[in-house]
C-alpha cells in the first residue's frame, strides 16, 4: 500500500497535477490526474486496493474512516525535501461507493509560473501599488491564489500582508494568516473585520463567494487598503457583474475596483505551463463586457512564436 500511495503522489508531484481523483468504476477503481493540459488515467486498480487507498488517505487526514457515505473533508503534509500540502474531498454514492478526490497545494515559490506574455506579470504588480480591489477570476486550478501570493509577497518587503482563507492553502511565515471557521462564528466577514484592527497594508481575501464577504472586501479597499481576491466568473468584466449581482453598488465599485483580471494557465511546447492574463483597469472596466480582443492576439502571438500549439490556442480561445 505505501508503495502505491508514494508511486501516486511522485507522479503527481512531478506532473504539477493540481488535483487526483479515486473514483468507483464497476469493479475498480480509476485513478486520474489533472495538470494543465487536462484529465489523464494514471493506474486501474482492483476495487478493494481502490478503497484501501481511500482509507489511508483518511486516516492520515483525520477523517473518519468507517464513515463511507456521508461527505467528509480532511488535510495532511505530505513530507519530502519540499513539503506538499493536501486537501481531501470524499462522498459516497447511491451504491455505498467512495470516492477521493485531492488537491495538491505547493509552495507558491515553486509554482510561480512564467508569464505567456512577460509585460503583464509588470503590468499586474504595477496596478497592485495602486491599491483598492484587485479581483482575479478563473477556474479552479488556474493559478490564481499563487498570484495573489506572488502579488502580496513582492510588496511585503515594506507592508503588513494579511490573508483571510477557506482554507489557508499556502503557508507563508511573512502574512499574517486567518483560516475561516463557521462554527466558531469565524466567517470571512467576522475575520476581515478582526483584520482591519490590525492595520494591515495588503487583504487577501480567499475569495468573495457571497454579499456578506463581498461588501466586507468593499469596506477593507474604501479604507484604503490594497484588497486582492477572487471571485467565480467567465472573464475579466464577469467579475464585476458578480459583484453587482451580490449586491454592491455600481458607485462603491467604481471608487475601489483597480483592475479585474482572468486568469488560466496554458501549456507550453516547453518549459512548463504559463500564465495568460485579460486585465481590465481604468476605463476599461466599466466600457467592456466581454473576452477583450487582446485575449487573442496574445494567443495568436504565442502560436507564432512556438510557445503554445495551435490546438491550444484554439482550446483557450473562449477563456
Amino acid at each position: 500500500m505505501q508503495t502505491i500511495i508514494n508511486e501516486l503522489l511522485a507522479a503527481a508531484i512531478a506532473q504539477r497535477a493540481s488535483d487526483v481523483y479515486i473514483l468507483p468504476q464497476a469493479k475498480t477503481y480509476q485513478i486520474r490526474l489533472r495538470h494543465a493540459t487536462g484529465l489523464v488515467a494514471w493506474r486501474t486498480l482492483p476495487f478493494v486496493r481502490g478503497q484501501q487507498v481511500i482509507s489511508y488517505f483518511k486516516f492520515h487526514a483525520n477523517m473518519t474512516v468507517s464513515e463511507s457515505r456521508r461527505p467528509q473533508v480532511g488535510a495532511m503534509t505530505w513530507p519530502g525535501d519540499v513539503p506538499i500540502e493536501l486537501r481531501f474531498s470524499t462522498v459516497g454514492d447511491f451504491a455505498n461507493r467512495e470516492s477521493l478526490v485531492l488537491r495538491l497545494i505547493y509552495p507558491y515559490a515553486l509554482t510561480a509560473s512564467a508569464y505567456l506574455v512577460p509585460a503583464q506579470e509588470r503590468q499586474l504588480q504595477q496596478v497592485a501599488s495602486r491599491r483598492g480591489l484587485v479581483l482575479l477570476a478563473g477556474p479552479t486550478g488556474a493559478g490564481k491564489t499563487t498570484t495573489l501570493y506572488n502579488i502580496a509577497s513582492q510588496l511585503s518587503e515594506t507592508a503588513v500582508v494579511l490573508t483571510v482563507e477557506d482554507p489557508v492553502e499556502i503557508k507563508e511565515p511573512r502574512f499574517m494568516q486567518l483560516q475561516v471557521n463557521p462554527a466558531a462564528g469565524m466567517t470571512y466577514e467576522a475575520l476581515i473585520k478582526v483584520g482591519l484592527r490590525h492595520r494591515p497594508d495588503v487583504f487577501i481575501v480567499g475569495e468573495i463567494r457571497d454579499a456578506a464577504t463581498a461588501q466586507a472586501a468593499i469596506r477593507a479597499a474604501l479604507s484604503g487598503h490594497l484588497v486582492l481576491s477572487t471571485v467565480h466568473a467567465q472573464h475579466a468584466a464577469g467579475a464585476i457583474s458578480r459583484l453587482q449581482d451580490l449586491g454592491v453598488a455600481n458607485q462603491q465599485l467604481r471608487q475601489v475596483l483597480t483592475a479585474s483580471c482572468y486568469q488560466r494557465l496554458l501549456p507550453r511546447l516547453a518549459g512548463g505551463p504559463a500564465v495568460l492574463l485579460d486585465l481590465l483597469h481604468g476605463e476599461q472596466l466599466w466600457t467592456t463586457t466581454q473576452m477583450t480582443e487582446r485575449w487573442q492576439q496574445n494567443l495568436d502571438e504565442a502560436v507564432r512564436t512556438h510557445q503554445i500549439s495551435t490546438a491550444t490556442a484554439q482550446q483557450f480561445q473562449f477563456g
